[in-house]
């Protein structure tokens, strides 16, 4: 970390600037918002506006109340580093947030629902449902077609479709529609996954209305003009969905 190098630069996704303590919970907020986001620093001690080193009086201190206040605000648990820096004279906090595999992190006496924070470029925002579940998804590397659609039994999945696409290359067994992801655990069952749904759903339309394939066609290297386009909303293998190549 170095405090020159940080100290040139404005505030933004990664960095903050904090006068003192005197708003303990403005900081925990970033503290969450950069453990959700994408980590980050905040130096306190430094004015916001002038970047002037202001620093403080008793940091030991500081230190040891700003680790109780995070430590009992926030959950999951979480422990940033904090470390006391000198600096022309000036003595500053540094709080180091790295991007938490626990996240998301949440205020406790707020609860997950409305005390989940992410960064937004130099502010701090309250997530809504969508975004907590992503953070979620993202946390253990599991993406959106990859989540299990718990109401529906394997037999959702057009199994037939599947297997004959495979034919002559490898039998197709319930097995590989785990390996493949188009069928997931889920509380001990087997589920279809939303990708299983999304590309071999017998009613797809019914949970995912929203869904599609749009092809276009243009003209040359850029996209300034289209030639022809087309909305595929379900595969028909006796249509024709691309003119042929002449």
């Amino acid at each position: 970390m170095k405090i020159e190098e940080l100290l040139t630069r404005p505030e933004g996704k990664t960095l903050e600037f904090k006068q003192d303590l005197s708003s303990p919970q403005s900081i925990v907020k970033t503290v969450l918002a950069f453990a959700n986001t994408a980590g980050g620093i905040i130096i306190i001690g430094v004015e916001n506006n002038t970047k002037a080193l202001i620093g403080l009086k008793d940091p030991l201190e500081e230190e040891e109340r700003l680790s109780n206040i995070i430590a009992d605000s926030v959950e999951p648990l979480l422990i940033p580093d904090i470390v006391i820096i000198n600096w022309e004279g000036t003595t500053l906090l540094a709080v180091e947030v790295c991007l938490s595999s626990s996240r998301p992190h949440y205020l406790k006496s707020v609860g997950i629902d409305g005390g989940v924070y992410v960064r937004v470029g130099s502010t701090n925002r309250v997530a809504d449902a969508a975004l907590i579940n992503e953070l979620k998804r993202t946390a253990v590397k599991q993406s959106f077609d990859e989540e299990p659609v718990p109401d529906l039994n394997p037999e959702a999945v057009d199994l037939r479709v599947v297997s004959g696409l495979f034919s002559g290359f490898r039998q197709w067994d319930q097995k590989m529609g785990e390996t493949l992801n188009l069928l997931v655990r889920h509380q001990g069952h087997l589920v279809p996954s939303v990708g299983g749904i999304l590309l071999f759903g017998k009613d797809r339309e019914q949970y995912f209305p929203d869904a599609w394939i749009k092809c276009g066609r243009f003209a040359g290297n850029n996209k300034a003009n289209i030639l022809d386009q087309l909305d595929i909303h379900a595969y028909d293998p006796n249509k024709r969905y691309l003119p042929a190549k002449e």
